[in-house]
């Protein structure tokens, strides 16, 4: 992302100030100030049609996969994602790319007056998650844009982001993450989540738990819409793993798919791009896909931090899994897809998640695992981290490392090994801070 050095001031003060706002961890479930906020702004999000994606895990790869299909159809896109890695521009994308600073700066200046206007008139200011997708939809009218792809960023019913009026809403994979907002059980998260689903839209449900599942279809009759469900209306009809990712075939709504390179790893990733090639069909009804545009937008998606490659000899993994159910992808596609002798792991992860899940699902495919912390203020102490994966993996396989970026020194070090034929990959993972970064620190320091 380049800017003049005039725009990086600027672009960092907004930032500053945006983050002076309530951070996005801190929730209050009402779309009271979104509502008022964007109404105010003569509803930015109305001024274009958008796909919404909600679920637990994948929302981010789905909506690129999407986002990349539609742009090579020849639509202006526009995409909303959260968290970011490494600048918060990354959030905000248009045409594939992260807003230019100049584009930033502008809708940032159009909106800021009335950022402040609305925190007068609420007890509670408008949280920095608002502020942005506030100015993500502003941004998106301003360009103009002919679509929108937008991911939820906590729940669905009540998040930010339920103030557009989707063509289509897509639900992910739905598992057990953000508790203490969401609910105990699948049900009560599949409720929260299912709250994307309104009256005048369509449904694309991707393979759920029985108990999420019932619950998104009892919510779909109530508000009166057709669904797609993964394993009925569509599914992965087949997947080969293949050099740089796999090839796949989707049976899609209307017709299938073959022939499908996806420059992505993991199981997970081939059913997050049969739910995205189903929502894009969804959207534009019964017209017939170009199926080499499908196929131009699949072979150019990226998703950076999942399952991310970002250096050779030793071969460095980013993955931002910061659920168990994460984990249990990612453990899975390392087992299936390459083909190190041993893995060194890297991990960093939040205090208030659930970090045994992660670590269980990690151990069998970790030789040794050095835990340390990222910067975050919600980042476990390396104590009880420490104590958890001795518990796990066992006091030798286990050390603790108090920066990231030591930590990876470390791993890089023990990886390299000049008079062995054993090839070993260093694994870094546990959250998206972690992995955003573990990217900055690699792209500085080691050259790919």
């Amino acid at each position: 992302m380049s800017m003049t050095p005039e725009e990086k001031v600027r672009i960092d003060a907004i930032e500053t100030a945006l983050l002076a706002r309530w951070p996005e961890t801190r929730i209050a479930p009402t779309l009271e100030r979104i509502s008022a906020l964007t109404d105010i702004l003569g509803s930015p999000q109305l001024t274009y049609p958008t796909i919404h994606v909600g679920g637990t895990n994948g929302k981010t790869s789905t909506s690129r996969m999407i986002d990349s299909m539609l742009f090579e159809m020849g639509l202006r896109t526009g995409r909303f994602t959260s968290p970011h890695l490494e600048s918060y521009l990354e959030r905000i994308s248009i045409n594939g790319q992260p807003i230019n600073a100049a584009e930033l700066i502008f809708s940032y200046n159009d909106i800021s007056p009335y950022l402040d206007l609305m925190d007068s008139k609420f007890e509670n200011p408008i949280s920095f998650f608002e502020a942005m997708t506030a100015l993500a939809f502003a941004a998106f009218a301003e360009h103009p844009i002919d679509v929108g792809v937008i991911e939820v960023g906590m729940g669905g019913e009540w998040d930010a982001t339920n103030v557009v009026q989707a063509g289509v809403s897509v639900i992910t994979p739905i598992g057990l993450d953000h508790t203490e907002y969401l609910g105990n059980t699948l049900t009560e998260i599949a409720k929260t989540k299912g709250g994307i689903l309104k009256t005048g839209g369509f449904g694309v449900l991707a393979q759920q738990e029985p108990e999420a599942a019932i619950e998104l279809l009892r919510r779909a009759a109530e508000v009166g819409i057709e669904v797609a469900r993964e394993g009925v209306e569509y599914s992965l009809a087949s997947r080969a793993v293949a050099v740089g990712g796999q090839l796949i075939s989707i049976s899609g709504l209307n017709e299938s798919f073959d022939d499908i390179f996806l420059p992505l790893h993991g199981k997970h990733q081939a059913a997050n791009a049969a739910t995205a090639l189903v929502a894009v069909e969804a959207f534009f009804g019964d017209t017939a896909l170009d199926h080499d545009a499908v196929r131009a937008g699949f072979a150019a998606v990226t998703s950076p931090g999942r399952c991310e490659v970002v250096h050779r000899d030793p071969t460095i993994l980013l993955d931002a899994a910061h659920n168990p159910h994460g984990a249990k992808a990612l453990a899975e596609t390392i087992s299936n897809e390459f083909t190190f002798d041993e893995v060194i792991g890297v991990v960093a992860a939040f205090g208030d998640k659930d970090v045994r899940g992660i670590l269980l699902e990690l151990e069998p495919i970790m030789n040794e695992i050095i835990v340390t912390a990222n910067s975050s203020p919600r980042a476990m102490k390396l104590s009880e981290l420490e104590k958890l994966a001795i518990e796990i993996f066992g006091k030798d396989r286990v050390t603790a490392i108090e920066t990231l970026s030591a930590a990876i020194d470390q791993a890089i070090k023990d990886a390299k090994r000049p008079l062995s034929d054993d090839s070993v990959g260093v694994l870094i993972t546990g959250s998206v801070i972690t992995v955003g970064e573990s990217r900055a620190i690699i792209n500085g320091k080691y050259k790919k």
